[in-house]
């Protein structure tokens, strides 16, 4: 096999789980889509960190990582957020998911076009859709007005000016 495909095939399995997420929420099976999102997470760690070490990163698997990452670190979290609480608030819930993922694609745009190797403008996708879904995990400890306040605080903060150092 070619070793350029072993990260690219990586970051596809985290769709995979992106996509896996999505039909979950859409079958009402909420606690399955959050570990989808969790194990893509641990998938779109990898992917990075494989094709630096077989020193095989190319702009073909940034993009296509940051396409993974839409899916299923602002989609699949705002759809799962939808489905299993923020229903409860009617249009409201609708909007402040769509503004989730909305946010981050724009989180992920900035990350591409900007290329900084020392620091990250604003928290990552990747942190903040697998912190919503760990969220929605303790939904039976945290109150249900909890969950569009963490949702637009999140929101924000992908798209913030802040400095986030890189480790």
């Amino acid at each position: 096999m070619n070793k350029k495909l072993i990260p690219n095939i990586i970051t596809l399995s985290n769709l995979i789980f992106g996509i896996t997420s999505l039909w979950y929420t859409m079958e009402g099976m909420y606690k399955e889509a959050a570990i989808a999102i969790l194990l893509a997470m641990v998938l779109d760690g990898l992917d990075g960190r494989l094709a630096r070490y077989l020193q095989v990163s190319s702009d073909f698997g940034k993009e296509l990582d940051s396409l993974a990452d839409l899916v299923s670190f602002g989609v699949a979290p705002a759809l799962l957020a939808y489905g299993s609480l923020l229903y409860a608030y009617g249009f409201l819930g609708l909007t402040v998911s769509i503004i989730f993922a909305l946010c981050g694609a724009i989180r992920l745009a900035r990350f591409n076009v900007l290329n900084i190797k020392t620091h990250f403008v604003g928290i990552p996708i990747t942190f903040a859709g697998p912190l919503l879904v760990i969220f929605i995990l303790l939904s039976n400890r945290l109150p249900l007005v909890f969950y569009p306040f963490a949702s637009i605080v999140l929101s924000y903060l992908m798209v913030s000016n802040f400095k986030i150092p890189k480790y």
